[in-house]
């Protein structure tokens, strides 16, 4: 029933409508001209504001609608629609992109209109006169994608339309952040930041020159009120404040424009930040003009910010100095020429070449049922007819004019985004589809949703070698150029860049400013100031004045141990335990840092260690270079090489105690210490076991006989470090040393120093190194009587004395010391056990080797030995 009241609900409309239609003068209402197309295998549409509406009109319920009508003629958006087509020429001759297909394309002006801008999409997406929606007279040539809007207000509601049949849109100016929210926008991309970026820009430029008092002009579209929202939100994070914050209406009104004077006026804020387009700004700007209010630093967003409607000579005198953010340029090879070389000849089916080409060289194109006489001009207005033969390369206009491409550049990217994308979809492999079943799509025979696949996934680099894509939003890279409104010496007025932002580099340098290049208002060779309060100096704090915004504040004066090192400190600053403020309070000075250096007079005596090393090298290569003689093979000349390399590394490791501590060293110092010393009584232990047994063996059918060998010593020196290596291994796993920074021992002091982490672990090493020392002393000490010619016990006895009244003494000593006299006391035990070990055991050695060699006989060993048991 339900569907049946609506078919005859259509039925009779329609009826009704026909037969309105039929009645003399009653028409379909044309809002505006045809599109102008190009053939292609694929058609790439594009809607422009080519024309304008001068004044939005009143659109109260209580008054009948004004009609809207398309006026005043834009060369830069001209400019655009002619770089789609030069952009669609190369990629056709293009080989490498897009090989045996060709691009289209249909253009339509939407005179900044909603509707115009709706129904230019109907016509591209319908292929039909007479729009029809879902449904499309598109039989050979499929529709790609759609680029535009330049204004966020129309861009948002034909993605609206678009994101229903799931068609590719690229905006080239849009930059409302609503639109990077795909739930509502699954199919629009952009070749120009989001405002997000941009509004965190500007205030981060308003950051850069110390400004914290700043106005706000805004338009009442969602443009501007997006936009100043993430403004205010920044300033906010910022820590500075708006001073005011005023709307531009969509409808010009005296009473509001006198209203946005008098506030602007009135304010002490001398930087203020116009967020609006160059249509709701433009009558703004001539009414401050008119009023002269100069002295003001305007910070552009990038809608105005390169606008030639507003920068004119008449608007400089309060618009000079402005800095704005604009669309990064880039340089586009041939476009000059493609640009100049148009003519209405060559285009006969380009609508708006005519229009044009009248307001570019100031004529008017003769009708053709026109009867005057003078063919020259046209009657009335003295305005002559158009020939054809005027030449655009003779004129300076704006749409000529490639030295700066922002806007044209991001049509042009755009463009190129789509073929790359189209290019993606035809370059399919079979079975490598990302849609469901594996199968390709066919170049010409594809749906909207598929090419939109690819569109998110292109990847591209352009002509400049910069890489282009879209990020989950459908938004590119946010860089921008930060340009200046100057007066050049010559008179003319130029945008002069003076810096670039780049969000994608570090938190802090995502600004570039050439400060010396920028030229103020009114000639100022300072950056002008905007504050509510003047500056606290270094050494003060800001005082929030009660009931006003925190940029109007008192300065306060910090108290003891507290600074403030910045101008306008929000609050000051405690100094750390290692520092102290000095009496301006803007600084804390230092505490002197204190360690055992290689330039301290102590450390570099430390460090004849190396010497030590030497020495304990040259016995080595000495007892290598006579390992043949008797003194060495009766001491068990295999333990002795291991027992030298062990007390040149116990010399050497005392230099890792010396230098600035870091946790590598922390850990190393103690771990190798503990280590190498442990390898090196490990190899005294096993010398005394292998002096006793060498004796004992000699003994009549001794049992001790198969422990001669090399066997035994190497199992006890393994066996003897290896424990020290797992108690180490231990220590590091569970609570390494590591360096701090002792404040609390001396005043004025700071002790940089290893701790222990594990002071257990530590002792435990320690321990079971002397318990090694204690052993091999206690051995030997019981072997010392043996046969002379086994007499190397004896030097064992006394080496170990020495080592372990060395470790004693160091207990006392290590605890009662701090800082680098610590660590010296350390390096100190270390070298005179080492020397101990080195000289009792291994100097009377070489004595014999060096001085003595007729005693370095096994006669006169064992002679010697046999004649003192004589004796005895």
């Amino acid at each position: 029933v339900y569907l049946g009241y609506r078919i005859i609900l259509y039925l009779l409309c329609s009826t009704i409508l026909k037969e309105a239609l039929s009645q003399p003068g009653c028409t379909l209402q044309d809002l505006g001209v045809k599109g102008y197309s190009g053939e292609g295998n694929i058609i790439i549409g594009a809607i422009f504001p080519i024309h304008i509406v001068p004044n939005y009109p009143d659109t109260s319920f209580m008054k009948l609608p004004e009609v809207e009508r398309c006026e005043r003629f834009r060369f830069r958006s001209y400019r655009w629609v002619q770089t789609i087509i030069f952009a669609i020429n190369e990629i056709n001759q293009n080989p490498n992109l897009l090989p045996n297909i060709t691009l289209g394309f249909r253009i339509y002006d939407s005179c900044e209109m909603v509707s115009k801008a709706l129904k230019g999409t109907l016509w591209m997406t319908t292929e039909h006169e007479e729009a029809i929606p879902n449904y499309s007279c598109n039989l050979q040539s499929p529709l790609a994608a759609v680029i535009g809007e330049s204004s966020s207000r129309l861009s948002i509601q034909m993605a609206r339309l678009l994101g229903i049949y799931k068609y590719p849109q690229i905006s080239y100016f849009a930059t409302v952040p609503l639109l990077s929210d795909k739930s509502q926008f699954p199919s629009f991309f952009r070749t120009i930041p989001s405002d997000t970026f941009q509004s965190y820009g500007l205030v981060r430029l308003i950051a850069y020159f110390g400004w914290t008092w700043v106005g706000l002009l805004q338009e009442e579209t969602d443009y501007g009120l997006q936009g100043s929202l993430a403004i205010k939100d920044e300033i906010a994070k910022s820590g500075a404040c708006l001073a005011f914050s005023e709307t531009i209406p969509l409808h010009y009104s005296k009473e509001k424009a006198q209203h946005i004077m008098d506030v602007i006026k009135k304010s002490s804020a001398n930087v203020i930040i116009v967020f609006t387009s160059i249509t709701f700004w433009t009558p703004l700007v001539e009414e401050i003009a008119r009023q002269n209010i100069t002295g003001k630093v305007w910070i552009a967003s990038e809608a105005w910010s390169t606008s030639q409607v507003t920068f004119k000579k008449e608007n400089f005198h309060v618009l000079g100095g402005t800095l704005g953010f604009a669309v990064r340029s880039g340089k586009i090879p041939g476009l000059k020429k493609f640009l100049t070389d148009i003519h209405p000849s060559k285009s006969p089916n380009d609508i708006f070449i005519k229009e044009f080409w009248e307001m570019a060289f100031g004529c008017k194109w003769p009708n053709s049922n026109s009867n005057e006489t003078n063919p020259s001009t046209e009657a009335g207005t003295g305005t002559p007819f158009c020939t054809g033969s005027e030449k655009l390369e003779d004129l300076s206009i704006d749409y000529s004019d490639v030295s700066g491409l922002r806007v044209t550049y991001n049509v042009y990217t755009a463009v190129y985004a789509i073929a790359h994308a189209l290019h993606n979809l035809n370059s399919c492999k079979p079975g490598e589809s990302p849609f469901p079943g594996g199968d390709c799509v066919q170049s010409l025979d594809f749906k909207p949703w598929q090419l939109l696949h690819y569109m998110k996934n292109v990847r591209f680099k352009n002509n400049a070698g910069e890489e282009v894509y879209f990020d989950e939003n459908g938004d590119p890279p946010a860089v921008y150029d930060i340009i200046n409104w100057q007066l050049t010496p010559d008179g003319t007025l130029k945008y002069i860049k003076v810096g670039n932002t780049d969000f994608s580099a570090d938190k802090g340098r995502e600004i570039i400013m050439n400060v010396s290049a920028i030229a103020w208002n009114g000639g100022q060779s300072k950056v002008p100031r905007s504050v509510c309060s003047e500056s606290c100096p270094p050494g003060y704090r800001k005082a929030v004045r009660p009931g006003e915004p925190i940029c109007c504040f008192d300065c306060v004066c910090c108290s003891e141990g507290e600074i403030a090192n910045q101008t306008d400190s929000t609050e000051c600053t405690k100094c750390p335990k290692d520092l102290w403020s000095n009496e301006a309070h803007e600084t804390c000075i230092p505490k002197s840092i204190e360690f055992l250096s290689y330039e301290d007079p102590m450390g570099a005596t430390l460090t004849s260690s190396i010497f030590a090393a030497l020495i304990t090298a040259a016995t080595l290569c000495i007892f290598i270079k006579y390992r043949d003689t008797s003194i060495v093979k009766a001491n068990n000349r295999e333990l002795s090489y291991l027992l030298l390399l062990a007390l040149m590394l116990c010399f050497l490791c005392s230099l890792i105690f010396i230098g600035y501590p870091m946790r590598v060293t922390c850990m190393l110092r103690q771990v190798a210490f503990g280590i190498v010393f442990t390898f090196s009584v490990s190899c005294v232990l096993a010398k005394t076991f292998m002096v006793i047994i060498a004796f004992n063996a000699t003994n009549p059918n001794s049992s001790l006989r198969k422990w001669i060998g090399p066997k035994l010593p190497i199992a006890i020196v393994c066996v003897g470090t290896l424990l020290q290596v797992i108690i180490c291994i231990a220590w590091l796993s569970s609570s390494p040393p590591f360096p701090e920074q002792n404040m609390k021992s001396q005043v004025g002091k700071i002790i940089i120093e290893c701790k222990e982490g594990s002071y257990i672990a530590f002792w435990c090493m320690l321990g079971y190194m002397g318990l090694l020392a204690f052993m091999s002393f206690t051995v030997a000490f019981l072997a010392r009587k043996l046969p002379d010619s086994f007499n190397e016990a004896q030097f064992i006895t006394f080496s170990m004395l020495v080592f372990v009244s060395v470790w004693l003494a160091f207990i006392p000593a290590y605890l009662s010391t701090q800082g680098k006299y610590m660590v010296a006391v350390e390096i100190f035990a270390i070298l005179a056990s080492s020397a101990g070990l080195l000289a009792c055991i291994f100097f009377p050695k070489c004595y014999i080797i060096l001085l003595k060699p007729d005693m370095n006989t096994k006669e006169y060993l064992m002679g010697k030995g046999a004649f003192s048991t004589k004796i005895r």
